[in-house]
Parts: C-alpha cells; structure tokens; sequence
C-alpha cells in the first residue's frame, strides 16, 4: 500500500487527536501544569514489522503482545513559562536530538489539543536497558502521552491516548494497556484483550544478553526490510494468518499452540529482516545459545517457548510453575547476563500528586 498521505488523512489525523472526549480544558499559556505515569513495556506474541502507512505510522500487520509488570518506565511532565523549548532527559542524561525531536512532537499534538502555549520539560526513567530491544519506545509513549495530557489538563479516554501514543511509536499504543492487548491492521489504537484463567497464569522471561543500545534502531529496521528485503511481502501476506491462529490459541487458553505459533511469528519477522540487503541481524551467539536452551528444555518437558523482537535479547514464555526452572537453566547460557522474570503487566497509569 502506498505511504502517501492525502490532506484529507492529515485533517482527520489532527481532528482524531485534537477532539479525543476532553473533559477538562489545559491551563492557557498563562499557567502551568505537572503529572508524572507510568507504563510498562509490551513484548509482541504475534510480532508488529512493517508500516502501512509511513506518514500516520500506521502498523503494516496485525500484532497481539502481552504487557509486562516487571519492565517500566516512569515519565514526568512539566509545563513551564520559562522554557524557551522542550527539553527531554533520559535515565538523568540529555537525550539526544532525535529522542528529544520524537517527545516535543507528541508534545505538540497535545499543546494543539489543549489551546496550550508553553514548553515542558520531561524527564523519563527506565528500570531495564533502553533501546536495546525490550520496547522501551513503547513503554516510554505510553507514559509520556499520558503524562503530557495529565499536565495539559486533558482527561481522554484509553483509545485516545493509545492513538496518541501509536502516533509517535505504533507499539506504545499497547502499552497504554495492561494484560494481553490486539492492535489491527492500519488501526490507529490498541484494544485490551479478555483472556481466561490458563493465559493469566503465564510469565514472560528475558534472557538479556547485549545491554547496551541496538546498533539499527527498530524504525530504520523496519523501513530498510520494507524497501530491500524480498521476503518483506511473504511477512506481510503471511502475518495476518500467524495473528490469527495465536489469537485462537490464547482464547482457548491452548499453551502449547500459543507458544508454537508464537516462535513462528517471531522467526518469519526475522527471517524478512535477515534477506534484506543489507542484512539486519540482531543476533549474537548468545541469542543463539538461549535458543538451543529453551529448545532443549522442551525436549525434556518443560514448558518454555522463545520470542525475539529487534534485538539480541530471547523472551521466554512459560507458566508459573516452570519459571523458576527456566530462569536457572536461561542463567546457565554462555553471554546471558540477566533474567527477568515478569507477569502480567497493569496499564499506564497517573502517578498521584508530582
């Protein structure tokens, strides 16, 4: 599909975030407003690669993740009559000119919203590595988007916030919720997913292996598979079927079809992004060592099943019981540095008073 956009696009973008069911009217430029949230990162189980629409970043392919409680990132937001621009600090250092481009423009979206004139300054934390391929752009919209209403004033509903989130990173709009979340194709928000007991019991693990950020950044990742890779199509015709099989094996509460069709997801998206020209490899022999572990735990008869997004980390999704067998065997790999262990994740969410 094409990636043109027409006026009529661009008008109704703005009208969507623009008129999102405010309750509240933001402070004019005369005053100032500050909130801190949080949200928490979301690991895909039938993965997102690929823009439909570059312009309105709209997801090329339909996605299904689970939010995860251990991972989050916490984000405040002050506007002040002072500042002659935004400013954005990152994990107490300045972030760099395309971070700080990306969070005064999501900024911008809201001061049009709120008939807001002044500048903010944020700062935003993480509690596990950032930009290395743990959806740390997820985690951090979502709390920015809901942060930056916050002190604006704006009260919006879940799908307002979670478009405008997508508007800045397509996988932030899942991390506006909590628990297992569908975003569709060309959709501009996210929707929270209703589950039974069997999926409530699952855990997400993460063997992180590099700690330092991913050389390729997942937007560049994408446009370059898209422009070079001639299996970018099969991902795309192929995608919505892998969807749809994981979303019936989860409704079903089927742990081991959800687990089967999850790694396929996973590796259709990287084998797209490693016949692109030139290559896009996230992995490391580490990578590679965690995936012959969790394999080989399977082998034996523990539940253990692998995800990899764009990067060298290895996700592994088990149930309570297994975990703690899975993360002792995860530790044992050669270059596996960590072990996270998470359940299932709440949504973003206001922090009381700044």
């Amino acid at each position: 599909m094409s990636s043109r956009v027409s006026a009529k696009d661009k008008a109704e973008a703005d009208e969507r975030l623009g008129s999102s069911g405010t309750t509240s009217r933001g402070p004019d430029s005369e005053s100032a407003g500050e909130c801190r949230a949080i949200a928490h990162s979301n690991i895909a189980l039938a993965k997102y690669w690929g823009k439909r629409n570059r312009e309105l970043n709209l997801p090329a392919v339909p996605s299904l993740s689970l939010t995860l409680a251990a991972l989050s990132t916490t984000t405040r937001v002050k506007f002040e009559r002072s500042l002659e621009r935004d400013s954005f600090e990152l994990n107490g250092q300045p972030g760099d000119a395309t971070a700080t481009t990306r969070v005064s423009e999501l900024l911008g979206r809201v001061r049009r919203a709120a008939g807001l004139s002044c500048f903010a300054h944020v700062t935003s934390s993480n509690d596990f590595p950032t930009a290395s391929g743990l959806a740390s752009s997820a985690s951090g919209f979502a709390a920015l988007a809901l942060a930056a209403l916050g002190a604006a004033g704006l009260t919006w509903p879940d799908s307002a916030v979670s478009d405008l989130a997508r508007a800045s990173s397509v996988s932030a709009a899942r991390s506006v919720f909590g628990g297992f979340v569908t975003l569709e194709a060309g959709a501009t928000s996210a929707q929270t997913l209703a589950v039974g007991p069997v999926a409530e019991r699952l855990m997400m693990l993460i063997a992180a292996t590099e700690m330092g950020p991913k050389a390729v950044g997942s937007t560049n990742g994408m446009l370059h598979t898209q422009a070079t890779s001639p299996y970018y199509s099969s991902w795309v015709d192929t995608a919505p079927r892998v969807y749809a099989e994981l979303l019936s094996a989860l409704l079903a509460g089927d742990v081991q079809k959800l687990g089967e069709t999850m790694e396929h997801s996973a590796l259709l998206m990287h084998a797209s992004m490693i016949a692109a020209r030139p290559a896009l490899m996230y992995w490391s022999p580490a990578t590679l060592a965690a995936l012959a572990c969790v394999r080989e735990l399977r082998q034996r008869g523990t539940l253990a099943y692998f995800t990899i997004d764009a990067g060298p980390h290895v996700k592994v999704l088990t149930t309570s019981e297994h975990s703690t067998l899975v993360r002792e065997q995860l530790l044992s790999v050669p270059g596996v540095r960590q072990v996270l262990v998470s359940g299932v994740g709440r949504g973003a969410r206001i922090l009381g008073e700044p």
